[in-house]
């Protein structure tokens, strides 16, 4: 069988378990390895045909709306003919040649750590499945001794802003023209409820269980991570899920600070709620499109921040506002696994991607280091005194008195 053949019946197979973003992974992945997997160059349509042609229709199982165009069709017809046989997987250098693919990017830049583990973990999965298809006796992927980037996984404690910054940016955010005003308690929710952006477009009304004022509680319930229209069934760009790392149904509980009860309740007065119950919106009244609060942000961040500040890595992504809440909370000695309750997190993953963010530790543990040492030098002093002589020994007379 070829690889181009193969690797569509892999993308049928995988596409109805698959949420939006993944769906979209795994085609970027399988793109890169048919690239690296062809048998001639021969008439080779140009990159740009060829990856318009796998991602949009190759792997991407969304019935198209619109017949195939004649450069992209001529595309389809080349790889078919022109992709190796899965059985060359088996040899070593063709397998390396496919996994080296997932290092670049369109343009021949290096691709993120990140990126290249998880397309990596799609070629892993591809392999696992031609074992089980009969079409090679093991994984070749896992049989090869090569290696990934390091991914760095803690959070770059630069990004992290301070209250103060975060007050900044979220006035900064209100002044921006036309949508600005409605968007300052979404960005609230992220900054003071650790939201993620997925989480907060997907807030209701119904969510929200709020005072007039002081500490109310949200309760999550949806999240709506932006992946395009192509890649949902729905064919809307937002397509409703389950909480991250959460099974269908599972909710979660998150404080909601006085702070954010306030923009909240401002928000409701201001703007309202759709039809459907939603607080955050489009400058249409459609679903909130993630291009419109990166602009907003970007604005935002330009005015709110010094010239030094706006060109660091500072609060570079609306999600940085994630990142200050639950810093800010193990900061202030909330344990971790409340923390990792409220954040949708395991505990080892909190610690692990917030350890440089916690404040103070380094402080803390040089005080305990210097009284542990502290108290060794006094033992060894009090070791290394002589033992009293007679000369000073307390008198018989005065020992006795003392009994």
């Amino acid at each position: 069988m070829s690889w181009f053949d193969f690797a569509r019946q892999y993308a049928a197979m995988k596409w109805p378990h698959l949420a939006p973003n993944s769906r979209r992974n795994t085609a970027r992945a399988l793109t890169n390895v048919t690239l690296a997997l062809l048998s001639t160059e021969r008439g080779r349509p140009d990159d740009e045909h060829l990856r318009k042609a796998l991602m949009t229709r190759a792997f991407n199982l969304r019935p198209p709306d619109a017949e195939m165009p004649e450069d992209i069709a001529a595309a389809w017809d080349w790889l078919a003919r022109s992709t190796r046989n899965v059985a060359d997987l088996g040899q070593p250098a063709i397998v390396r040649a496919a996994l080296d693919a997932l290092t670049l990017r369109a343009d021949r830049t290096t691709a993120a750590p990140a990126t290249i583990q998880r397309q990596r973990g799609v070629l892993v999965n591809v392999g696992e499945y031609a074992v089980e298809r009969g079409l090679l006796p093991r994984n070749p992927v896992t049989a090869l001794a090569w290696k990934a980037p390091r991914t760095v996984k803690g959070v770059d404690k630069r990004v992290v802003v301070n209250p103060v910054q975060a007050k900044a940016l979220l006035a900064a955010v209100h002044g921006q023209k036309p949508s600005g005003g409605q968007l300052v308690a979404f960005f609230g929710a992220m900054y003071y409820g650790a939201l993620r952006p997925a989480e907060a477009a997907s807030l209701r009304k119904a969510s929200l269980s709020l005072p007039e004022s002081g500490w109310g509680e949200l309760l999550l319930e949806h999240s709506t991570p932006s992946a395009g229209a192509s890649w949902t069934d729905s064919g809307r760009r937002r397509e409703e899920r389950q909480l991250k790392h959460r099974a269908k149904g599972e909710t979660r509980v998150v404080p909601c600070p006085p702070e954010l009860t306030a923009l909240l309740h401002a928000h409701l007065k201001a703007f309202g709620n759709g039809p459907d119950g939603l607080l955050f919106r489009g400058v249409r009244g459609g679903q909130l499109a993630e291009s419109t609060y990166c602009r907003v942000w970007r604005k935002a961040r330009a005015t709110a921040l010094t010239a030094d500040e706006a060109s660091s890595p500072l609060a570079g992504r609306p999600y940085d506002l994630r990142h200050a809440a639950v810093s800010t909370w193990l900061n202030a000695g909330v344990p971790a696994t409340q923390v990792a309750e409220w954040a949708g997190h395991s505990v080892a993953v909190l610690l692990q991607i917030y350890a440089k963010c916690i404040a103070g530790q380094e402080d803390a543990a040089r005080q305990r280091i210097a009284a542990a040492l502290a108290g060794e030098t006094s033992a060894r002093i009090r070791h290394d005194q002589p033992e009293n002589t007679g000369t000073n020994r307390t008198p018989p007379d005065r020992a006795a008195s003392a009994q």
